[in-house]
């Protein structure tokens, strides 16, 4: 890892705008004497600096010794982050409603209790209008504290108190329920990181299993309506649930229904953008592999338009994810049509995109990125090209979260040696990977009857190989119906590889002449 990835702040001075540069400068030195501060210079010596080097800060800071320098990037560090606050305190409710409560909070120390409870009544009804669940918790419990402790002529007013312990009762009920369904939305998501799909009946009812033990009891007897975060972790729950069992169909629904929550509560698209962009991809990524060209279409322009619209409240981080899922969207659109030309177009500027985030990206987001453009380089007939992609992947360490991802890329890496005729090269390493496939959870019969018939294709002469293709194709048609096998063609379309070969083109002449529908992760 380079000294920039390690230097965190660095890398925070790395991640601002303009904007945010200008405004901390105006921030740092609002008196005459601020422009001559040591961060200041500090600061103006990091923005100038490509990489992270602590001798040339030290060069262009003479007056700084170097046993004091990690003192003054701490107070730096933090002088960055009371700026942020106060320009991003607009664009955030909970930093607003947290300022109205420390705000509540002064006055009450100053023994003006009325005052502080006309703030938390105000900022009460803000949480509840944007489904701050744990700050209108907050809330409640410092308007219980205050009344409790002094006279405050509350109970003057008829009901008032029996209103605010209600309230507070059910709030704690929601409390407790959010964090039960946000415990278990992690835990199903951490079965399917740690174990992949359910591949067998015993998997799958262990998998029940596991789901009814940890569903929260009672849910669903109260009369209490459930909040926004606690439906939206429902459906999240059950996504995972039914993917897991390779249930795309109504993974998908799960997933529209979680989109569809932010339809109804078109405020939360604001206030909390990640999680609807996530969901909208969660979506369209059930779409493609069901094949729903329409419906992936409709949303896709929903997702666009979207982003478009809320360029001008997008953090650093929502923009990474609105950059990475769209793109991502984008490929899948023009793959589920068999558009791989117009795939290949895309790739340049989505490179350059996740250059610009490269310190703050997801490994394996990148990773997937790379496979889909070395699926569309071989589908194209480049094979050079998709085995430079294909060497990010296989060559990283590899772990659980990307072992599906691993094998795929390994098997691709494999039919790319075969069309470039480096059989060698591809007997040596078909004979690891069938090693590693025996030992792994992670494969699937369309996978194994893959290797398998390179396997065979070795040992063979190539006057017979277009015999070995044909019954290959027949096999793989009655396999590629199956289920199980569904997220494989969305991953590696042998069978039509397998087209491709028997006709002599490449996969995106046929998709170019025959209208065929694609898959290609």
């Amino acid at each position: 890892m380079s000294n920039a990835q390690k230097d965190q702040l660095f890398l925070l001075i790395n991640s601002l705008s303009k904007a945010e540069k200008r405004n901390f400068r105006l921030y740092a030195t609002r008196n005459q004497s601020g422009k001559d501060a040591k961060f200041v210079q500090l600061f103006d010596a990091l923005d100038k600096l490509d990489d992270f080097d602590e001798q040339a800060v030290l060069k262009k800071l003479p007056a700084v010794k170097k046993q004091h320098l990690p003192n003054l990037k701490r107070h730096l560090y933090r002088q960055i982050l009371t700026s942020l606050r106060l320009i991003h305190i607009q664009k955030n409710i909970d930093i607003q409603i947290r300022e109205q409560i420390d705000f509540a909070r002064i006055l009450y120390g100053k023994g003006m209790y009325m005052q502080s409870l006309r703030i938390l009544d105000r900022i009460k009804q803000i949480a509840i209008e944007h489904h701050q669940d744990l700050l209108h918790l907050e809330i409640l419990e410092f308007q219980k504290l205050i009344e409790a402790r002094h006279v405050t002529r509350s109970r003057a007013v008829e009901h008032k108190m029996d209103v605010l312990l209600g309230e507070s009762e059910t709030r704690c009920t929601v409390t407790y329920y959010s964090n039960l369904l946000s415990n278990l939305n992690i835990k199903i998501h951490g079965w399917y990181i740690d174990r992949g799909h359910a591949r067998s009946a015993a998997e799958k009812d262990e998998i029940k299993a596991f789901l009814d033990q940890h569903y929260p009891e009672h849910l669903h007897v109260t009369t209490r309506k459930e909040t926004f975060f606690e439906r939206v972790n429902l459906n999240q729950i059950y996504l995972w649930f039914h993917y897991i069992n390779q249930d795309f169909l109504r993974a998908e629904e799960q997933a529209k229904q979680w989109v569809n929550q932010f339809f109804r509560n078109t405020q939360m698209q604001e206030k909390d953008p990640d999680l609807y962009m996530r969901g909208l991809y969660y979506l369209l990524v059930f779409l493609f592999i069901n094949q729903d060209k329409k419906e992936h279409a409709y949303y896709l322009d929903q997702f666009v338009e979207y982003v478009e619209d809320a360029d001008s409240y997008l953090n650093t981080n929502s923009r990474m994810v609105a950059s990475f899922y769209l793109n991502l969207s984008r490929i899948n659109h023009l793959l589920l049509n068999g558009n791989y030309k117009g795939a290949d177009k895309l790739i340049p500027g989505i490179e350059e995109e996740i250059d610009l985030y490269q310190h703050h990206a997801d490994r394996y987001r990148v990773l997937l990125f790379y496979y889909k453009f070395a699926w569309i380089k071989f589908a194209l007939g480049e094979f050079d090209k998709a085995q430079d992609y294909l060497n990010e992947i296989v060559l990283v360490k590899n772990d659980v979260l990307r072992e599906e991802l691993y094998y795929f890329a390994r098997v691709l890496q494999l039919l790319c040696f075969y069309e470039n005729n480096d059989y060698d090269v591809m007997a040596y390493n078909l004979t690891s990977l069938r090693r590693s496939m025996g030992r792994s959870h992670h494969t699937d019969k369309l996978l194994q009857t893959t290797t398998s018939f390179l396997k065979k294709i070795c040992e063979t002469p190539e006057s017979e190989s277009l015999e070995l293709f044909q019954q290959l194709g027949q096999e793989l048609d009655k396999q590629k119906h199956k289920p199980d096998n569904q997220k494989s063609l969305i991953y590696l379309n042998t069978p039509l590889w397998v087209k491709s070969r028997i006709k002599g083109c490449t996969i995106s002449d046929i998709c170019e002449t025959e209208s065929l529908t694609v898959s290609g992760c």
